[in-house]
C-alpha cells in the first residue's frame, strides 16, 4: 500500500509540475507534437512505398515466348525446364490463337484485322506466363530461362521494374533514416527544453534534498512529467493522422495515379497502429528527455 501511494504522490506532483510550469511544458509539448508531425508524415510515406513495392514484386509477370518452330512435344520439356529454377509461383501456358483472341477484346481495329488470321497466319507467337516467387532472383531466372532450347525471348519489362524497385527502396530507407533522425533530435530538443524547467525549480530541488529525499524521489516525479508531455503531445499528430491520412485515402480512391500498383494503405487498422507508434514515440521521448536532463544537467 505504501508502494502505490508512493507512486500516486510521484503522479500528482508530476501533474501539478506541468500545470504549474505551464509556458515551459507547453514549449516541450509543442516540440513534441511538430517532431511526431513530421514523423507520422514519414511513416506514411515509408509504408506506402513499401506496399507499393510489394505491388511491383506480385504483379510483376514474365512472359516467355516459344520460338515459331517449337510444337506440343516441346511444350512438357520447356515447363519442366522452368520449373526447375525453383522461383515459380504461378505458371500458365497461353497458345497464340488465345493471345491473338485477348488482343482483339475491346479494340475494333485489331478484331477487324484478326479476325482474318488464320492458324497458319497468325504472326503471335506461343508464350508460357510466369509469377515468380522471389523478384530478386528474377534476372538469374530469366537468364536460365532464355538458354532453354526452343525459347525465343524472355520479357517482364526488366528496366521499369529494376527502376522503380531501385527507386523504392531508396525512399523507404530515407523515410525509416528521417524517422530515426527526428525521433534522436525531438529527445535531445525536450531534454534542452526541459532543463529550463528543472533549473527555474532547482531551489524546489534543494529544499527537497536538505529535507532528506532520495535521488530516485527526485527523478522520478520529472520522468512522470516527461511522460505526461509525451502523451500531450502526441496527441494533435495522432488526430492529424487519423483524419489527415483517412481524408487523403479517399480523396485518392485508395490508389495514386489510377495505378492498380500504387494503391495506398488502407486507413483501417494502420492509422491506429501508426498512432500507438506515434503515442509510444512520444512518451519514450519525453521520459528520456526529463531522465536526461535531470541526471546530466543537475548531477543528481
Amino acid at each position: 500500500m505504501r508502494g502505490i501511494r508512493t507512486i500516486q504522490r510521484y503522479i500528482r506532483d508530476a501533474f501539478k509540475s506541468v500545470i504549474r510550469n505551464f509556458s515551459l511544458s507547453l514549449a516541450s509539448i509543442s516540440c513534441i507534437a511538430i517532431t511526431l508531425v513530421v514523423v507520422a508524415f514519414s511513416l506514411v510515406i515509408s509504408y506506402n512505398v513499401e506496399n507499393f513495392t510489394e505491388s511491383i514484386r506480385k504483379d510483376v509477370t514474365m512472359v516467355i515466348f516459344l520460338d515459331k518452330t517449337a510444337d506440343k512435344s516441346d511444350y512438357a520439356r520447356i515447363e519442366k525446364a522452368i520449373r526447375s529454377t525453383g522461383n515459380v509461383e504461378k505458371l500458365t501456358f497461353k497458345s497464340k490463337q488465345k493471345s491473338a483472341e485477348e488482343t482483339a477484346k475491346g479494340n475494333e481495329v485489331f478484331e477487324a484485322i484478326i479476325s482474318g488470321w488464320t492458324d497458319d497466319t497468325n504472326p503471335l507467337l506461343d508464350s508460357f506466363e510466369l509469377k515468380v516467387k522471389d523478384v530478386e532472383q528474377i534476372k538469374e531466372t530469366a537468364k536460365t530461362i532464355k538458354s532453354v532450347d526452343k525459347v525465343n525471348t524472355v520479357s517482364y519489362g526488366e528496366d521499369m521494374v529494376d527502376q522503380l524497385i531501385t527507386i523504392f527502396d531508396v525512399v523507404k530507407k530515407v523515410s525509416i533514416g528521417a524517422v530515426i533522425a527526428l525521433i534522436v533530435v525531438t529527445a535531445f530538443l525536450i531534454a534542452n527544453t526541459i532543463k529550463l524547467a528543472i533549473y527555474a525549480r532547482k531551489r524546489e530541488i534543494e529544499i527537497m534534498r536538505l529535507v532528506g529525499a532520495s535521488n530516485i524521489s527526485i527523478k522520478i516525479p520529472f520522468v512522470i512529467e516527461g511522460l505526461f508531455l509525451g502523451l500531450l503531445g502526441s496527441i494533435i499528430p495522432i488526430i492529424i493522422t487519423i483524419y489527415g491520412y483517412t481524408s487523403l485515402y479517399n480523396f485518392f480512391h485508395g490508389k495514386l495515379f489510377s495505378s492498380s500498383l500504387a494503391k495506398l494503405i488502407s486507413p483501417t487498422p494502420f492509422v491506429y497502429l501508426a498512432s500507438l507508434l506515434l503515442m509510444i514515440i512520444g512518451i519514450l521521448v519525453g521520459m528520456f528527455g526529463s531522465w536526461r536532463a535531470v541526471k546530466k544537467y543537475l548531477k543528481i
